[in-house]
């Protein structure tokens, strides 16, 4: 939003579309905006209809979801953040298709060139997101246990246990793995 805004563009964030004008439509998640997919193309079939997928579009719901496919054939434009989510469009579909990297803003301050070195802060991965089994959400902490002993990484993972199992499992992991530590959920402004 706050690109478009920069760019001169009103723009309005909204859970559903009501039918109200507007040149261009940009929807997060194939299947759950369906509905406003189809009502904006239905009212100004002319218009930009961007469709923006997620993980779960692409690797659970695509397959299966007719709502979800159907977002696609509407949309004039398909946003995925990875170059290999473009495997999961069917073929004749993908030239609607653009990567868009995510991105973060640089590290205030310069690492040093050798992590190994006493001197060195060491060097943190944050990963942000729930903790729920459809996102594997302990796979860089379990990529943490197989780095030498002199690496200098530490995982921090944020976001909000989805079940009381996933929050032992997040506990358990921290007393296992010197490199992994889950503070929990953390309000949006301070962690992004």
């Amino acid at each position: 939003m706050r690109i478009l805004r920069e760019l001169g563009h009103q723009v309005r964030l909204a859970q559903s579309y009501e039918g109200e004008p507007a040149n261009l439509l940009v929807a997060l998640h194939a299947k759950r905006s369906y509905a406003a997919v189809r009502d904006f193309n239905c009212l100004y079939p002319d218009r930009r209809l961007i469709v923006a997928l997620t993980g779960t579009d692409l690797y659970r719901d695509l397959p299966k979801s007719r709502h979800a496919q159907a977002s696609l054939e509407r949309a004039t434009r398909l946003v995925v953040v990875q170059p290999k989510a473009l495997d999961q469009i069917p073929p004749r579909l993908r030239r609607k298709a653009s990567v868009m990297f995510q991105s973060v803003s640089p590290a205030p301050c310069e690492f040093p060139k050798h992590a190994g070195d006493a001197d060195c802060p060491g060097f943190d991965v944050c990963v942000i997101g729930y903790l729920r089994p459809l996102k594997d959400p302990f796979r860089a902490a379990l990529a943490a246990r197989l780095l030498p002993p002199q690496s200098r990484i530490r995982i921090l993972h944020f976001g909000a246990a989805m079940s009381s199992e996933m929050a032992s499992f997040a506990r358990a992991e921290m007393d296992r793995n010197s490199r992994y530590h889950w503070p929990g959920e953390r309000p949006r402004w301070p962690t992004t």
